[in-house]
């Protein structure tokens, strides 16, 4: 098959995917902005993040359900696409992406503030882009480096936390050197609730956005060697790792140090370590809070790369984003999410109170409206999977998926009722508006306009014939067309087949790593069965797998080929990605050779069979 490399490396291991979903929702949120919540809320601010947790947790149980339910689909953005349709998916696979790219800038912003600790001269703009080019480096390298890194990034934040809850709890109860048992702190400044009840719901709209990425998990599983046993361990243990990681600590920040105090504001874990006597904690948690801005930047490159790389084999984004290097990573769907990063930068040096934080205010509310589709998709897919696939069931359906879709909905009325947050808001759903009219635009310039292209015909018996068909080749109205052009004389054919997942159909169940595995395999079936049928009816037939590019498909056969009539086989209008690219036309232009198309509607073919 004369095609680029197109295939990623299955390059993460399971001790890769066990840290990257246990570091996964430990953010530098969690360490900074936890102080801030902590502040609005008082002691019990670990019930925010407790509530908050839940409705991340109840997200990645119904990831988990439709994911194992469909254990070959690579992306979230595919459930949206089969239970709400097209425009769902595009919407979802895009919105993901931008809020990736977004935080990669951020974080790369976030991530040199840090540095300054220890180099308070050093430019921002400076160590903003060094962070950014080093992890690009590392996910161009190959996906084990990205794993490699993740793990010990991951490992580091998990080791942090864990050292801080053991210590915490010899500290409160008493174990402690010159310390008895004190959970005072819980109500002598103002009692267990000191800003009030309903502080604490408010505070869940700071809280869910500092537990983003548990879904990550989901997406490097595609990467791994068992992609559904990867994916349902991820979504079970993520109940364990924020009850833990997240309300836990938070807990014992509030025991160790009074809430109101001007060191929990400015860094709880530091102000609980100083509280401990433990020394050096400023230089200790400054160098975790770096590991976990870190991670978070080497996550939304790996994360952003492989959207677009799905987004590409749908024809979704440009194609030539599929391809990757010779380390088997999507080297141009890694820079084109990097060159967003770097602008993100840039803006930041050039224009932080205006460019910067329209960037960062348009995608603020856009998890949550990812978080949104993935409940409706799974309360719409959950009534239509057969009972022996649900392994992995939501609890309560379909009460509590209700309940989380209205929780989420919930948090989006309080962004728009909250002033500091309702530019979010506001903004997040111009980008969202942006996406869906671009979907309906793109759909619309698709549309196959008819083009005054003259029509060659055959003066001779023809003697070689090129078929150029995907999905279509074992439909009857082919076949039919053949024995019409071999009832005219006897003919030579050559079948080409092009493996492109979005034409084979892989590309809507099948993870990014495995894509083009399964794209080949698919198409190779499909040719070999044809080339059988036209052999059984006595027919000299040959043929191959194609270029991923119909039309270089097309090229590379007619010039090893030489064929006197071209046949191309497409599903009805409606149906064909080939004719919304004018597939048909563009080859009569290019070729002055005739050129015959079948429209195939044989109701298993058209039905969309599964390779």
């Amino acid at each position: 098959m004369n095609a680029p490399a197109t295939e990623l490396k299955k390059g993460l291991s399971q001790r890769h995917l066990t840290m990257i979903a246990m570091g996964g929702v430990i953010g530098a949120g969690l360490f900074v902005g936890s102080g801030v919540v902590i502040g609005e809320t008082g002691p019990p601010a670990f019930i925010s993040y407790a509530l908050a947790g839940f409705l991340v947790i109840m997200v990645m149980r119904m990831l988990g359900e439709m994911a194992v339910a469909n254990p070959s689909t690579g992306s979230f953005a595919d459930y949206a696409r089969n239970a709400l349709g097209g425009w769902a998916g595009f919407s979802v696979a895009w919105l993901y992406w931008y809020f990736w790219v977004i935080v990669i800038g951020f974080e790369a912003v976030a991530g040199a503030k840090v540095v300054q600790f220890w180099l308070p001269g050093a430019p921002l703009w400076l160590m903003s882009l060094i962070l950014m080019s080093l992890m690009t480096a590392t996910n161009l390298f190959s996906v084990s480096s990205f794993g490699e890194f993740e793990f010990w990034f991951a490992g580091i934040k998990v080791a942090a936390i864990v050292l801080f809850l053991v210590l915490g709890v010899l500290f409160i109860f008493g174990l402690w050197p010159h310390h008895s048992m004190d959970l005072s702190n819980l109500t002598a400044h103002g009692g267990f609730f000191p800003k009030g009840v309903s502080a604490v719901f408010a505070a869940i709209l700071v809280v869910i956005f500092s537990m983003t990425g548990a879904e990550v998990a989901t997406i490097a599983a595609a990467e791994s060697e068992d992609p559904g046993r990867a994916i349902r361990k991820a979504t079970n243990s993520v109940i364990g790792r924020i009850a833990v990681f997240y309300v836990g600590s938070v807990f014992l920040v509030v025991t160790i140090v009074p809430w109101n105090s001007d060191s929990v504001a400015a860094s709880p874990y530091v102000a609980a370590f100083e509280a401990m006597k433990i020394p050096g904690a400023d230089q200790i948690m400054n160098a975790v809070v770096l590991t976990a801005v870190l991670s978070c930047l080497n996550s939304g490159l790996y994360t952003s790369s492989r959207m677009l790389f799905v987004l590409a084999a749908r024809r979704e984004a440009p194609m030539a984003l599929m391809r990757v290097n010779k380390a088997g990573v999507p080297m141009g769907a890694i820079l084109a999410s990097s060159v967003v990063g770097f602008l993100c930068v840039i803006a930041a040096a050039i224009s932080p109170d205006k460019v910067f934080i329209f960037l960062l205010n348009s995608s603020g509310a856009i998890i949550m409206f990812v978080y949104l589709l993935i409940c409706i998709s799974q309360i719409v897919l959950r009534r239509r999977t057969s009972p022996e696939k649900l392994i992995v069931k939501m609890w309560l359906f379909p009460a509590l998926s209700l309940i989380v879709a209205a929780g989420i909905i919930g948090i989006l009325v309080q962004m728009g009722a909250d002033k500091s947050s309702r530019s979010q808001l506001i903004q997040s759903l111009g980008a969202f508006a942006v996406v869906v009219i671009l979907y309906f635009v793109t759909q619309r310039i698709r549309e196959r306009v008819p083009v005054d292209v003259p029509v060659v015909e055959a003066t001779a018996p023809v003697s070689r014939v090129l078929v150029l068909a995907n999905q279509t080749v074992e439909g009857d109205e082919l076949f039919a067309e053949l024995r019409s052009i071999e009832g005219t004389g006897h003919a030579t054919y050559y079948v080409c087949v092009p493996a492109n997942p979005i034409d084979t159909g892989t590309a809507m169940y099948r993870g990014a790593v495995y894509m083009w595995d399964e794209t080949t395999k698919a198409a190779q079936a499909r040719l070999d069965r044809t080339l059988a049928l036209l052999h059984a009816e006595g027919l000299e037939a040959t043929g191959a797998l194609g270029n991923y590019k119909p039309l270089q498909a097309l090229a590379d056969a007619v010039e090893e080929f030489h064929p006197d009539l071209l046949v191309i086989c497409t599903l009805p209008e409606q149906q064909s990605a080939w004719l919304r690219f004018d597939i048909v036309d563009r080859v009569r232009e290019a070729y002055r050779l005739p050129v015959r198309h079948v429209v195939v509607e044989s109701d298993l073919v058209a039905a969309g069979e599964a390779p």
